[in-house]
């Protein structure tokens, strides 16, 4: 255990010292989110209101919980793009061959890619002040939950797909391809009530969309849709599932190549 804990905190360590060198990560991170936010925001907010919370918000507020998991994607991207870069340099080999415990290596980062995430994720909520959005202390505490929750899920998700890619270049077509598909079909941009049936049935095995309405739901008390229950459950499985199915791949040392 002593080993597992030390060699977590390692990884973990490393990732932040990591993150903090590299000011392009935090850029992209952040700013690319915050510009979306407001170009789609200022684009559609005289367009319409949704119906949310029990009354109707405007597309600035609905659009603030998606920014959030889209700030949680991109980070869970950037660090687990680290993996193709660390097989490269031939540091990966050497963790794989230390005494550490490969769980170690998962376990670190995804610790690691998750308070990425989280911290850079909760900066948004310094905008609800100015979108007349009132945080409640239990709203507060499920928007923290989730954002944690999502934050490890999504990484681990990025970690399996770096694992099995060769290139970085190969890791943003699947990217393109995949992760910003799941987004978009998350509730993040636009509500699963106003999409066709074959749209709303993606939106419903989507795990990123139980997320979305979980924050939500923290946002806007009081509205339809998934109970916060179901949004917690679904997203513990993903992050389990993530978690195993990254733990296997590692444990398979051929696949390091």
């Amino acid at each position: 255990m002593n080993r597992f804990l030390l060699a977590t905190g390692t990884l973990v360590q490393r990732e932040l010292a990591r993150f903090f060198r590299q000011r392009n990560r935090l850029i992209g991170a952040l700013l690319t989110p915050l510009l979306f936010w407001i170009l789609l925001g200022a684009g559609l907010g005289g367009s319409y209101r949704v119906p949310l919370g029990g009354s109707s918000v405007s597309y600035f507020q609905y659009f603030l919980p998606g920014t959030m998991a889209l700030v949680c994607l991109f980070t869970a991207i950037f660090s687990t793009m680290s993996v193709i870069e660390d097989r490269q340099a031939g540091f990966l080999q050497g963790v794989l061959v230390s005494p550490a415990p490969r769980s170690a290596l998962v376990a670190g980062k995804m610790a690691g890619g998750m308070l990425l995430a989280f911290f850079q994720a909760a900066l948004f909520m310094a905008l609800l002040p100015f979108l007349h959005v009132s945080l409640s202390l239990s709203g507060f505490f499920v928007t923290v939950a989730m954002l944690l929750l999502m934050s490890f899920g999504l990484t681990g998700l990025g970690l399996i797909i770096a694992w099995k890619t060769d290139s970085v270049q190969g890791f943003h077509a699947v990217m393109n391809l995949f992760l910003m598909p799941l987004w978009f079909l998350s509730g993040a941009v636009f509500p699963a009530s106003g999409a066709p049936p074959w749209l709303r049935w993606a939106m419903t095995i989507n795990p990123m969309s139980y997320g979305v309405a979980a924050l939500h739901r923290g946002f806007f008390p009081g509205g339809d849709g998934p109970s916060l229950a179901l949004c917690f459950g679904v997203n513990l499985l993903f992050a389990v599932f993530t978690f195993w199915f990254s733990l296997t791949l590692v444990r398979r040392g051929g696949d390091i190549g």
